[in-house]
């Protein structure tokens, strides 16, 4: 059995952060660092070498035999842009996501080059569905 790549670590928040920004999206990134744990109400860890991650839930795998672990939420700092994973699926998220300013979506990663375009009051709606949908999904 292997084990998952993307686990929590003790490795440091902060200097993730510096190493992989500066200026704008350093700022940006650290923003987005007390709004989601405000949001989550979790601390900051890192998952892997990348991921500041907030909260953990478990989740089957294939065969329902085993389970993996993740983060409930976690943003990223990728080359020029922040990514955050969330959930974004529902009729009321994808009006959020109209709403929210220039962005791109993957199945569970929003992308944007920064915060100053971006509603964070959507954005904080959106990473507070995402959790209470994970909640529904994957109960404690």
């Amino acid at each position: 059995m292997t084990e998952a790549r993307t686990q929590a670590s003790t490795a440091s928040v902060d200097e993730y952060l510096q190493s992989r920004a500066s200026g704008p999206l350093l700022a940006d990134a650290q923003a987005l660092l007390t709004l989601m744990a405000r949001v989550s109400a979790e601390p900051a860890v890192m998952w892997g070498p990348s991921i500041v991650g907030f909260g953990r839930y478990r989740y089957p795998l294939a065969g329902g035999k085993r389970t993996g672990e993740a983060c409930r939420t976690g943003f990223a700092i990728r080359g020029r842009e922040l990514v955050v994973y969330l959930i974004a699926e529902g009729t009321e998220q994808l009006a959020l996501l109209e709403r929210l300013g220039p962005h791109r979506m993957g199945k569970a990663c929003l992308y944007f080059k920064g915060l100053a375009p971006v509603d964070t009051g959507v954005l904080e709606t959106l990473i507070r569905d995402s959790l209470a949908e994970l909640g529904r999904r994957f109960p404690d």
